[in-house]
């Protein structure tokens, strides 16, 4: 069954047509400039901004964390001498003759002390030396 339309019935649909038409191209035509501002245009003008705002943040950053290092960092006051001190099999401080026991540097008194192990085998030796701000003797190594 097919109906017919008269004419002044088909002007309408028509222009009802073309006026749905232009409404739906009207809003697709916003949502394309909406989508392109919002997706592109804004986000590359301030992207640039952005970057250099991230790189200067960082680089702050790292100079409050160095600073904040230099700040709690304290020079390490390394001993002006270091004593080779003995000690027996039941852990008493005994004196050999014959061997140093006072050095300048760590490494030379460190060298002795494992020739004195080699030497010595029944006895201990550790390696002590008096720190600044300590009361008692510092053991820095025991053999």
């Amino acid at each position: 069954m097919q109906v017919c339309l008269r004419k002044d019935m088909q002007k309408d649909y028509v222009s009802s047509n073309v006026i749905i038409s232009m409404i739906v191209g009207a809003v697709l035509g916003f949502a394309s400039y909406v989508y392109n501002l919002f997706g592109y245009t804004i986000p590359s003008f301030f992207s640039v901004y952005l970057k250099e705002i991230g790189a200067a943040i960082i680089m702050m950053a790292v100079f409050v964390f160095a600073i904040a290092w230099l700040m709690n960092a304290k020079p390490h006051r390394r001993p002006r001498s270091y004593l080779v001190k003995v000690f027996d099999i039941c852990g008493v401080e005994t004196r050999l003759d014959g061997i140093r026991t006072e050095f300048k540097t760590h490494d030379v008194a460190w060298s002795f002390m494992k020739e004195y192990k080699k030497a010595y085998p029944f006895f201990n030796f550790a390696l002590v030396s008096d720190l600044p701000n300590s009361e008692k003797m510092t053991i820095f190594r025991y053999l």
